[in-house]
């Protein structure tokens, strides 16, 4: 009965949950800190230290990736790396034109802008940044009808930085007006094995390094889901033990929250097994698998496919998804013919 108290929240979702402001103390607050992402963390050392010996601002940047692998951070990091102050915000919370110009011109010299969720933002709005991304300046129309007239208003050079898990849906025009694109990947479990020892360090979390291995590898590659799970293990530990996070406590509680070796839960098991033992493996339409788990498809490619992909249990083809061998292997089931 336990797990149901925790199972409409998903522990595996990457997704930012109210919960996860406690991971303000665990943020890195400059690159050295940044465990992981050694590509991106690489260009992003150049990029800056190139733009402070010209005294400029940096250039436009674009993070994507699946949710919960740190863009929020980075462009913390990055603020912090420039000496510049960051403002906030998010595609959907930029409703009008006049929204976007009052943060526009609310910035300082150098500041740089945070939009997360850049893919949502109003295509009006939009049409207003690209000036602004270009040439540091605003079109303001004044008045209506025949009398109205354009000017246009400076204002400081900025950094802006978009953060988004779809660049599909980000337009070539505003797409293009970023200097800097950089791909954050699903994190290795040696990476991320490093972030819970951190964590657990920041935390006062007493942990064995084989309990922070069995906490890694079910963490789905992502930061977020890591410290969220080291969390809950932790209580465990109180409870059930004597607070020291050992492999056999973690292992316990993370299969009471019904996830297992591989860092399936309940849901992506069930998404699995059925497409072996109702369709053979595959292949099978994506609005099927939304109706067999619930889910919607944009769900689905945003949450479930990206680990399932890329640790091979899954298999994206035109005709549909299909399960992979170690699908069957991991289920103990066999291919029929």
């Amino acid at each position: 009965m336990m797990y149901d108290e925790f199972e409409s929240e998903r522990l595996l979702d990457s997704s930012y949950k109210r919960e996860d402001d406690n991971e303000n103390p665990l943020r890195p607050k400059i690159l050295d800190e940044y465990i992981g992402q050694d590509k991106v963390v690489n260009q992003l050392n150049i990029f800056i230290e190139a733009a402070r010996k010209r005294h400029e601002s940096l250039d436009h940047v674009l993070l994507y990736g699946p949710p919960g692998l740190g863009k929020t951070t980075l462009s913390h990091i990055i603020a912090n790396e420039m000496g510049s102050e960051i403002k906030v915000t998010s595609g959907p919370a930029i409703e009008r034109s006049g929204d976007l110009a009052a943060l526009l011109t609310n910035l300082n010299e150098g500041d740089v802008l945070f939009i997360d969720e850049i893919h949502r933002i109003n295509r009006n709005v939009e049409e207003v940044l690209y000036p602004a991304m270009e040439d540091y300046c605003l079109d303001i129309i004044i008045g209506k009808g025949p009398s109205a007239r354009s000017i246009r208003l400076d204002i400081p050079k900025f950094t802006l930085i978009g953060a988004t898990t779809r660049t599909g849906m980000l337009t070539s025009p505003l797409r293009d007006r970023f200097g800097v694109i950089l791909n954050l990947e699903l994190y290795c479990e040696k990476d991320l094995l490093e972030i819970i020892k951190r964590s657990s360090n920041i935390l006062s979390i007493p942990i064995e390094e084989e309990g922070a291995i069995e906490i890694a590898r079910r963490s789905r590659g992502t930061p977020r889901i890591a410290n969220r799970l080291l969390r809950r293990v932790r209580d465990f530990a109180q409870v059930r033990g004597d607070g020291i996070i050992t492999s056999k406590l973690a292992d316990e509680a993370l299969q009471m929250f019904e996830i297992d070796k591989a860092g399936l839960d309940k849901t992506d098991q069930k998404m699995l097994i059925s497409i072996v033992e109702k369709f053979n493996g595959g292949p099978v339409g994506l609005d099927t698998i939304a109706a067999l788990i619930g889910e919607d498809r944009m769900t689905i490619e945003e949450v479930y496919e990206p680990f399932l992909i890329q640790r091979g249990f899954l298999q994206k083809t035109p005709r549909g998804r299909m399960a992979t061998d170690l699908t069957y292997l991991h289920f103990n089931r066999v291919r029929r013919d």
